[in-house]
């Protein structure tokens, strides 16, 4: 005699004696269909695990895939109609002060994911179109989670045009089956879908067809603040060029911070930092962003990531992100600006190789503070307007985050520094380098420039 599922015996839908004696019929459904749940829970976070550890991955998002694969499990009686129960969760349903008033849903076989309505829905053979099939010579360049091609849409339509006709657009292309990259698309969705503002990169639209995941960005002709700073052959931007763009940094990260969500960005870099035509600077990249502390809560806890040199040190120690995370990164970034050299190179010797070591004993006096500036700025700059600029970065690299400025206080005193009152840009008299992207790295050791970064 055989056994059934049911562990009561006296329960057993076997009966010898019935016409059917020797076939099994399986006990109590509902403990099958429990099986199958716990079942489809073990896959989740078997190959979840990572995006959970991180803690971008919300309860939600979790509902979203544990409800879209049970849905897909046979139904148990295809007579009944189906139960008005809901499957889908929205995502970041919850819209900013600086996001537009509408919204629409997408929805894929596993998601529903709320977007600004002001995003552009593309087909999948749009984007083809616009980038002439993903040919190679169309790519920007490329990451662990993805391409990015260079596209041509019409201004008005969006529709894919000829190279050279209509406007130019970066595409980033998600790597099919990446659980990482899908979890960053969301992120980018999420954030420059909902956000607006002068500083941050516009996202213009998104494509969500099968297993395909596209976003669509403006494109930035000058390329990343890294190239202009530390690539070889390329002209030094200007005093006032780089002060200026410290402004439009510390702009966009102060409305960030400042947002309803109180948005931590989390992997401020030069290769985020992304320049327009006129040197005017913006954010990039927004796959590791995060809301803020809720409530009495003073910090996110998170699995770390981000870039060496940049990230604040109680980060990396504890996992304790907070807004001010952000600032001691930006108080990287200004000294590379004051500076020219990188935040990490390992070809510079023993303790010079971090910058912020290297720089920190000449801040502490401001005699000294004219002796780490880029003598590629040739006297530039004014004494004053260094040792403000100087000072401030010392401020944001404090170890304890509590003595660190806000980033409102941050960008206010940028903006009264002598030399931007009444000056404008002075971009540099070469033409704007080759475009290149790449799908963030999550660390750096190479000194070699790296590309762009959406």
């Amino acid at each position: 005699m055989g056994s059934c599922l049911s562990r009561n015996s006296a329960k057993c839908a076997h009966d010898s004696s019935s016409p059917n004696s020797g076939k099994y019929k399986i006990c109590h459904p509902k403990k099958l269909w429990l099986l199958l749940y716990v079942l489809v829970l073990f896959f989740l976070f078997w190959n979840g695990l990572n995006v959970l550890l991180d803690g971008n991955f919300g309860l939600e998002e979790w509902v979203v895939l544990i409800l879209a694969n049970l849905s897909s499990l046979p139904n148990r009686n295809a007579t009944k109609p189906p139960v008005n129960t809901p499957t889908n969760s929205t995502i970041f349903s919850q819209e900013t002060s600086s996001s537009v008033s509408k919204s629409t849903t997408i929805t894929s076989r596993s998601e529903s994911t709320k977007v600004s309505g002001s995003l552009k829905s593309f087909s999948f053979n749009d984007l083809k179109n616009a980038t002439r099939n993903f040919r190679t010579d169309s790519l920007l360049g490329e990451g662990g989670f993805g391409c990015v091609f260079k596209g041509w849409i019409d201004e008005i339509t969006f529709a894919p045009t000829k190279p050279g006709v209509g406007t130019v657009v970066a595409i980033k292309k998600l790597k099919i089956e990446s659980f990482q990259g899908h979890k960053e698309w969301l992120a980018e969705v999420n954030y420059l879908g909902l956000l607006r503002h002068e500083n941050l990169v516009r996202l213009i639209g998104y494509c969500i067809e099968s297993d395909n995941r596209l976003l669509v960005y403006e494109f930035m002709p000058r390329g990343s603040l890294e190239n202009h700073l530390f690539r070889r052959g390329v002209q030094p931007i200007s005093w006032t060029t780089r002060m200026s763009i410290a402004v439009d940094v510390a702009r966009g990260l102060s409305f960030l911070h400042n947002s309803e969500n109180h948005v931590i960005y989390r992997d401020l870099k030069a290769s985020n930092i992304l320049l327009d035509s006129e040197f005017n600077a913006k954010l990039s990249d927004f796959g590791l962003a995060r809301d803020g502390p809720t409530g009495d809560n003073t910090h996110v806890s998170t699995r770390v990531v981000g870039t060496r040199g940049y990230a604040a040190p109680e980060y990396v120690a504890t996992g304790h992100l907070t807004t001010k995370s952000d600032v001691y990164s930006f108080g990287v970034v200004l000294l590379e600006l004051l500076s020219g050299k990188r935040a990490l190179d390992e070809d510079r010797p023993g303790y010079e190789e971090t910058l912020v070591d290297w720089v920190k004993p000449f801040l502490l006096d401001p005699r000294r503070v004219l002796r780490i500036m880029d003598t590629r700025l040739g006297g530039q700059y004014s004494k004053k307007a260094a040792q403000t600029a100087a000072a401030l970065a010392l401020q944001c690299l404090h170890t304890d985050p509590k003595n660190r400025p806000l980033m409102k206080d941050i960008l206010a005193t940028l903006e009264q520094l002598p030399t931007l009152k009444d000056a404008g840009r002075t971009p540099p008299r070469t033409p704007p380098p080759k475009f290149e992207h790449h799908v963030r790295r999550h660390s750096s050791h190479n000194h070699k420039p790296t590309p762009n970064s959406y």
